[in-house]
């Protein structure tokens, strides 16, 4: 039998021990482009450890397949070397897990759902689900590090995660 988790809104402040939470609110921080456009400046803070390999950021595509609630879970990763931001193609949310850290370990998970127009980045070495998708399209831009060294870490619960609203 698994564990209830409930699914929470997403917000910068219950986000920010885990990575940013990158949205259009609050207005542009600038106008470019003679004026038409709005400029949301560096909303992300994005790291790569290049180490022996050369690692440098990259931006790939997904293409996720779309999950429902309740969404039963026990898989959470992590990325030592770099952070990873996932931006959606399209003007839908998405659901987030986390996990603190406890002793190298993911301790008990946390479930967000973001907004249409939100986005969001894991800082390095944050536990996190995989990619979950509520509604289509499952297209995302991830931005994360590319190349050669150990840069996953997986961990599966012994005892999987129900995510419910």
């Amino acid at each position: 039998m698994s564990r209830h988790l409930p699914v929470r809104p997403i917000s910068a402040e219950a986000f920010a021990p885990f990575g940013d939470l990158l949205d259009c609110a609050g207005g542009p921080d600038r106008l470019i482009n003679a004026g038409l456009c709005g400029r949301y400046h560096d909303r992300a803070k994005l790291d790569c450890d290049p180490g022996t390999d050369g690692g440098r950021l990259g931006i790939s595509l997904f293409d996720a397949k779309v999950r429902s609630l309740p969404y039963e879970f026990d898989l959470v990763e992590r990325h030592p070397l770099g952070s990873q931001c996932f931006v959606p193609m399209a003007d839908v949310g998405f659901l987030v897990i986390v996990a603190p850290d406890q002793d190298g370990k993911p301790d008990e998970p946390m479930a967000f759902e973001t907004s249409p127009g939100q986005a969001i980045n894991f800082h390095s070495n944050v536990w996190h689900g995989v990619l979950t998708p509520l509604r289509a399209p499952g297209r995302f831009a991830v931005i994360d590090r590319i190349g050669e060294a150990a840069n996953l870490e997986e961990h599966r619960f012994s005892k999987p995660w129900t995510v419910v609203r």
